[in-house]
């Protein structure tokens, strides 16, 4: 597996090895024991998975402490860009968001610590996006940023006026006024 550093502390781009012939591929998605040797500790406990239509945008979710949670992405069928936004105060990039391309063909994976908010906007017909997290959701800890906050700048390559967003994701704060402990 090749591991690449985004130039974010712990938010990290996975691509696995891919064995492809006539009858398709394979690949390990996902072991343990390869990250901990990279000096990676990821230990989830919960997996999820969504399925989305082009022009949706999720996010920008987290949890907060003691609830934060590390996520694993990855793209089963489509793609989208993956964002996510540093909201950890001692970190060198906070307050900075990272974005990228993530798809079924390419199947790079993005690892993201505790302290990030995360959300996705969809490229492709249609996404299913599976994500393994090293903690339990906790609806009563979950929070979010605003998709459009003008400080962070995000460009979801998504007409904003076309997009599909949840009534819940439209009614979060901007960065500076959302709850944040981390």
């Amino acid at each position: 597996m090749k591991i690449t550093e985004t130039g974010f502390q712990g938010l990290l781009l996975l691509e696995p090895v891919v064995f492809a012939d006539t009858r398709g591929y394979f690949m390990e998605s996902f072991n343990k024991e390869t990250l901990r040797k990279a000096g990676i500790a990821f230990d989830p406990v919960q997996d999820n998975e969504s399925s989305s239509v082009k022009g949706v945008i999720r996010g920008l979710h987290y949890q907060l402490r003691p609830f934060e949670q590390a996520k694993l992405i990855r793209v089963i069928e489509g793609k989208i860009l993956d964002v996510v936004v540093d909201m950890r105060r001692t970190s060198k990039t906070f307050g900075q968001w990272f974005g990228v391309e993530i798809s079924s063909e390419l199947k790079k994976q993005l690892l993201i610590p505790r302290g990030f908010a995360h959300g996705f906007s969809v490229q492709s017909k249609t996404a299913v996006i599976q994500y393994k997290c090293d903690n339990y959701y906790r609806p009563g800890y979950e929070r979010g940023i605003a998709l459009n906050d003008p400080s962070l700048g995000i460009d979801w390559r998504t007409d904003q006026s076309k997009a599909i967003i949840s009534e819940k994701d439209l009614k979060n704060p901007y960065f500076r006024d959302a709850e944040n402990n981390f």
